[in-house]
């Protein structure tokens, strides 16, 4: 709600015309089920999508890493707004950071990917930790660390930042050390394909560095055949030499939620230019990391 009335606020601003909210519960808003367990994949979009489907709402604001792989023929992705932070936040106990957690520090995600991340560095830096699965809303969640019942949660900087909450992260998590989920922290605008005149509107939110990233991340998860629930972090940014953009770097990551086994590759090239360069960057990468056994590492792939 807060990042679609943010839209709606842009939307009013640039066209002059009043824009409604309307509310829409989701599946995955209402299941008190593990993402990994309810498929993950569309659980966020598709009562939005219907509402589309039945004239109920002109567009709707995703956030793009909930969003399946595959468009719809019948819906297009309007605009991709400047992206905010993409990384994972700490909401700890005693204002902790993370590698200052005590041993034995119960951490809470209702993310593999975070798990996998978590563990693996833990693994690596003699940290001892274990990783709790949880579920709800961003109250429920730090709730958790401030009843006790948990020494911290992991959770989206983008999130917070659209509820002005991002002053209670006590650490942000280097992309160095958990990547992110692939789209994290852009937002999806969505309206019917054959609306030119409101796609041409809503055009005017892109940004087209952010979709060209996003681009690549998700066309690396779709590669992987992995859904939005797999352990697989992705991030495209952008290299510069001064004020120039030279290049974009894509890494991503695939590893088993006990941070055992991960495979974490990279590539840099040429900043693309087209839909098509950005999905090839994602499928290069995601060749390479299939190559390494990355599919051994998702469980149930998606198809």
């Amino acid at each position: 709600m807060a990042q679609s009335g943010q839209v709606a606020d842009a939307v009013s601003r640039m066209t002059g015309r009043p824009v409604e909210l309307v509310e829409i519960t989701t599946y995955g808003d209402t299941s008190r089920e593990h993402l990994a367990q309810m498929g993950g994949t569309g659980v966020f979009v598709t009562a939005l999508r219907d509402a589309l489907h039945r004239g109920e709402v002109d567009f709707a604001v995703h956030s793009l890493k909930d969003l399946p792989t595959a468009q719809p023929e019948e819906l297009a992705l309007a605009a991709v707004p400047v992206r905010e932070d993409p990384r994972d936040v700490v909401v700890a106990r005693d204002a902790l950071k993370f590698t200052d957690l005590p041993r034995g520090a119960r951490i809470g995600t209702g993310s593999p990917r975070r798990m996998a991340q978590l563990n693996a560095y833990a693994l690596g830096h003699g940290l001892d930790i274990e990783t709790v699965p949880i579920r709800g809303n961003v109250d429920t969640r730090i709730g958790y660390v401030r009843d006790g019942r948990l020494d911290a949660v992991v959770l989206a900087a983008a999130g917070l930042t659209r509820i002005g909450r991002i002053d209670e992260a006590t650490d942000f998590l280097s992309v160095d050390t958990v990547l992110p989920a692939p789209g994290q922290g852009a937002l999806a605008i969505e309206c019917a394909a054959d609306n030119a005149d409101l796609i041409a509107s809503l055009a005017r939110l892109d940004d087209p560095f952010t979709r060209v990233a996003v681009t690549a991340e998700r066309s690396l998860l779709a590669a992987l055949e992995a859904g939005c629930s797999a352990p697989v972090g992705a991030l495209a940014d952008l290299l510069a030499d001064g004020q120039i953009v030279k290049e974009m770097r894509l890494r991503g990551v695939v590893g088993t939620p006990d941070g055992r086994s991960l495979v974490q590759l990279s590539t840099t090239g040429p900043v693309p230019e087209t839909h098509d360069q950005a999905m090839t960057l994602g499928r290069e990468l995601a060749a390479e990391m299939l190559a390494q056994g990355a599919a051994g590492l998702m469980g149930e792939r998606a198809h």
